[in-house]
C-alpha cells in the first residue's frame, strides 16, 4: 500500500518545541486519516531544528464505498417534507426510495451509496488544514505577505513543504496544495552550512539517506546517542568523565542537525567556586556539559560543546569563541559568589519584611518566623536538637536575597548550605538550607538528618495550611502554588522517616499561628509597615476543625495517589480514613499494607464478601424500616446454634482485635479477623434473617450490625471494592 512523506521546512524551531510538536504533526494527521476511513498501519514523526517531517506507511490508496441507509418522512406525508427528503439524499424522485413499514406506519428510505475518493484527494484536502492550524505556543508572521488577512502563521518562516505519496516500488506522486503561496513538491534542502542546495526526495527511506549525505540526521534519539557517545569518548580520551545531563541532553539534540563534539577549557582559578555554580553558568550561558575528575568526583576546568558542523580548523574557532563567553560568565559568577560571602545570612533577613509572600499570608519574614516556630514544635518528634532546627530555619531562606541565586534560581537552597557552612555554621543546620526543599517530586531524595526534616515539615506545612486558610485550594488541574507537591513531600517526608505525627493537631496549631502572626502585621499597618493582609475577616468565618477535615482530605487523596504509584490499592486507603481520626500517616500506611496482605487470602476474600452481604442486607432493611439497627443483640432471642457461635466469634474478635490494634500490630488483627470468616459463613448458609418473628429479626439485624462494627477495628470494609 502506499505511503506518505510530508515534511515541513522552516528556520530554527526552538527546541524546547520540537518533540511536542513531531507528536502534534503526527496525531493530526493520522487522526484526519482514521477519521477518512484511511485506516494506515503505521506513522512515525522527527524533528530537527529546521524541520517536522512525518512518514505513515500502508494507507490505502483510496476510501472505502460507503452505503448508508436514510430513513425520511412517512408515505403520504406532505409534499415539502419529501421534496426536502429527495433533495438531502440526491434520489430523483420518490419512486426511487424503498417503502419500510413500521409500528407507525409506512416511511421512505433512500439507500445512499457514496464511492470512495482517491487517498491523494484526501491528502490535498487535509494537509493544508493541518499547517495552518498547527497548535504552536507561539507563532510568527513573516515577509510581505505577513500584513494580509489570514497570512500563514508558523513558529518560525516557514519556507517549503515536501509531501508525496505512492508505493515504495514506485515513483510517487506530490499531493497538490499550497499553503500561503508554498507549493508542495517534492523538495527539501540539506545542512544550512554543508550541504545547503535543494534535494530531490521520493519516498521515506530515499528522504532520510538524502538528508544523512547532506549532513543531515534526522532521527532525534540518533542524534542523542551520538551527542552523548561522543562527549563520553572525549572526555575518557583524557581520564575523565563526563558529567550526565539529561535535560541538557534533550536541549543540545534540538539545536543541532549534524552533532560535532568539541571540547575546551577555561581558567583553572574558577575551581575555587562551588562545583554547581559552574555548571549552571556553563549550561545555562553556552549550553555545554560539564566533565569531572573520576578519582575525585570534582568538575575540571574541561567542557564539552556541541557544535553544528564540523569545521575546517578542526573546530578550533569555535572552541575558542566558547571559552571567551565561558571565561566572561564564570568571571561574573565568580565575583557573586565572592560578593555573597561578605554579607552573613542573617544581615539579609530584615529585607524579607518588606517582600510579600502572599497578600493573604504576609511578608516573606512573618513566614521565616512561622516556619521557625513549627520547626521547633516538630523537632522532638523527630528526634532534632531544638535550638539547631530553630536556627536553621531561621537561615534556610536567606539565600533566596543572594547574587548567585538571583542569577541561578535553581540553585536556591544550595547555595545556602555553602555559604552557612562558610560562615562556620553546624553541619546540620548548613544542610537544612538546602533539605528543607525536598522531595520536590517523586524521584527526589528524601532528607533523613532530623534537623533537615523537620524545617522540611515546617515549611511544606505552613504552605499547605496557609493556603487553605486563605481558601487558595487546588482546582481540578489547576494547582498554582504546588500545594499537591507539598503534600506528597510531607507524606514521603513523614513515611520513609517512620515518624509518628498528629496532623490535626499540627494543622490547627500552625493555623492559630497564621492568623495571629497576619493580625500583627495588620494592625502594623497602620503604622506604615509595608504589607495590607486581606482576607482576614474571611479566614475568622470559616471554622477551623473544618478546614483541618478537608486539608486530611486531601493528604488522603494525595496518599491514594502514592500508594498507587507504589502498586497499592487506592480504596483501601479510604477503607481506613473512613474510620476518622487517621492522621498519623504512618500508621495508616502500615493498617492499608497489613489489610491490603489479608485481603490477597482466601479468609480475608471470604470475610469481605460476607461483611459485605451483611453490609447490603442491613442497607436494604434500614431503608425499608426507616431506622438503624444500632444496639447489642439480645442473646435470649437467638434460636440457632449459628447465631449463638457468630456472637461469640465476634464478641472475640472485638476484644483481640481491638488489643491487636492498641499494639499497632495490624497484621495480628487481621489474623484475628480471620478467625471470624467461619461463623459467618455458617450463619448465611443456615439463617433466615427476615425471620417471620418481627423481634427475631430485628435482633438478627442487630447481629448483622455487630460483623460490621466488629471488622471497623481495622477498617471500614464497605469502602473496600470487590
Amino acid at each position: 500500500m502506499p505511503d506518505l512523506l510530508l515534511e515541513l521546512f522552516s528556520e530554527e524551531i526552538p527546541a524546547r518545541m520540537q518533540a511536542k510538536a513531531a507528536d502534534d504533526l503526527r496525531r493530526m494527521v493520522t487522526d484526519k486519516l482514521v477519521a477518512e476511513g484511511l485506516v494506515y498501519e503505521g506513522a512515525r514523526a522527527f524533528a530537527t531544528p529546521r524541520r517536522l517531517a512525518l512518514s505513515v506507511h500502508g494507507i490505502p490508496a483510496r476510501q472505502p464505498d460507503l452505503k448508508e441507509e436514510r430513513r425520511g418522512p412517512r408515505v403520504g406525508g406532505p409534499e415539502p417534507a419529501i421534496q426536502g427528503f429527495l433533495k438531502a439524499t440526491g434520489l430523483a424522485s420518490i419512486d426511487e426510495a424503498k417503502i419500510q413499514p413500521d409500528k407507525k406506519g409506512n416511511f421512505y428510505i433512500a439507500l445512499i451509496e457514496k464511492p470512495g475518493r482517491p487517498a491523494l484527494d484526501v491528502l490535498a484536502e487535509i494537509l493544508p488544514v493541518i499547517v495552518r492550524t498547527f497548535p504552536w505556543p507561539k507563532s510568527m508572521r513573516w515577509g510581505e505577505r505577513s500584513a494580509r488577512p489570514g497570512a500563514l502563521t508558523w513558529v518560525r518562516p516557514l519556507h517549503a513543504i515536501t509531501a508525496t505519496f505512492g508505493p515504495e516500488t514506485e515513483e510517487p506522486d506530490v499531493v497538490n496544495f499550497s499553503v500561503d503561496g508554498i507549493e508542495a513538491g517534492q523538495t527539501t534542502f540539506g545542512h544550512r552550512f554543508m550541504a545547503p542546495a535543494a534535494i530531490s526526495v521520493r519516498h521515506f527511506d530515499d528522504y532520510e539517506a538524502k538528508l544523512k549525505a547532506a549532513k543531515v540526521v534526522l532521527d532525534p534519539q540518533t542524534r542523542k546517542d551520538m551527542i552523548l557517545a561522543d562527549a563520553k569518548t572525549l572526555a575518557q580520551a583524557q581520564n575523565l568523565e563526563l558529567v550526565e545531563d539529561q535535560g541538557l541532553l534533550d536541549e543540545v539534540t534540538g539545536l543541532v542537525e549534524w552533532p560535532v563534539a568539541l571540547m575546551g577549557s577555561f581558567d583553572k582559578e574558577f575551581l575555587s567556586i562551588p562545583g554547581e555554580v559552574i555548571r549552571a553558568t556553563i549550561r545555562n550561558n553556552q549550553k555545554c556539559f560539564v566533565v569531572s575528575d573520576p578519582s575525585t568526583v570534582k568538575l575540571t576546568n574541561k567542557f564539552i560543546l556541541t557544535a553544528n558542523i564540523e569545521a575546517t580548523d578542526g573546530g578550533k574557532a569555535i572552541v575558542a569563541g566558547n571559552e571567551r563567553v565561558i571565561r566572561a560568565r564564570l568571571s561574573d559568577a565568580k565575583f557573586f559568589y565572592e560578593t555573597d560571602l561578605k554579607t552573613k545570612l542573617e544581615d539579609r533577613l530584615p529585607k524579607f519584611d518588606q517582600i510579600v509572600f502572599h497578600e493573604k499570608l504576609g511578608t516573606q519574614g512573618e513566614r521565616i518566623k512561622r516556619i521557625e516556630r513549627l520547626a521547633a514544635e516538630i523537632a522532638p518528634l523527630v528526634g532534632a536538637d531544638v535550638e539547631k532546627t530553630k536556627r536553621a530555619a531561621h537561615l534556610a531562606k536567606a539565600d533566596l536575597l543572594t547574587e548567585v541565586v538571583g542569577e541561578f534560581p535553581e540553585l536556591q537552597g544550595l547555595m545556602g548550605k555553602y555559604y552557612a557552612l562558610a560562615q562556620g555554621e553546624d553541619a546540620s543546620v548548613a544542610a537544612a538550607s538546602e533539605d528543607h526543599y525536598k522531595p520536590q517530586g517523586p524521584a527526589d531524595r528524601v532528607p533523613t538528618d532530623p534537623v533537615s526534616v523537620a524545617v522540611a515539615l515546617a515549611d511544606k506545612i505552613d504552605t499547605l495550611v496557609g493556603f487553605w486558610a486563605a481558601d487558595e485550594k487546588p482546582t481540578g488541574s489547576k494547582d498554582p502554588y504546588a500545594l499537591r507537591r507539598a503534600a506528597l513531600g510531607v507524606i514521603r517526608l513523614i513515611v520513609e522517616n517512620s515518624i509518628r505525627s498528629n496532623l490535626v493537631a499540627i494543622f490547627d496549631w500552625q493555623n492559630d499561628l497564621i492568623l495571629q502572626s497576619i493580625a500583627v502585621t495588620r494592625r502594623n499597618a497602620g503604622a506604615g509597615t509595608f504589607f495590607i493582609g486581606k482576607g482576614l475577616e474571611a479566614w475568622n468565618d470559616t471554622r477551623v476543625e473544618q478546614r483541618c477535615i478537608d486539608l486530611l482530605s486531601f493528604f488522603a487523596d494525595r496518599l491514594k495517589v502514592q500508594l498507587r504509584e507504589q502498586g497499592a490499592r487506592h480504596d483501601l486507603v479510604d477503607a481506613v480514613f473512613s474510620l476518622g481520626g487517621q492522621d498519623d500517616l504512618l500508621l495508616v500506611v502500615r493498617r492499608v499494607e497489613a489489610l491490603g496482605n489479608f485481603l490477597d487470602t482466601e479468609d480475608g476474600k471470604n470475610l469481605l464478601a460476607g461483611t459485605k452481604r451483611a453490609g447490603n442486607i442491613l442497607a436494604i432493611e434500614e431503608k425499608r424500616d426507616k431506622r438503624t439497627f444500632d444496639g447489642a443483640p439480645d442473646p435470649s432471642l437467638y434460636r440457632q446454634d449459628e447465631e449463638k457461635a457468630l456472637a461469640k466469634a465476634i464478641d472475640q474478635v472485638k476484644r483481640e482485635a481491638s488489643r491487636a490494634v492498641a499494639a499497632e500490630d495490624f497484621g495480628g488483627a487481621m489474623s484475628v479477623m480471620a478467625t471470624l470468616r467461619p461463623a459467618v459463613d455458617a450463619f448465611f448458609d443456615k439463617v433466615k434473617v427476615n425471620d417471620d418473628d418481627p423481634d427475631v429479626r430485628e435482633n438478627r439485624l442487630k447481629l448483622l450490625n455487630e460483623i460490621r462494627a466488629a471488622t471497623r477495628a481495622v477498617a471500614d470494609f464497605s469502602k473496600i471494592q470487590d
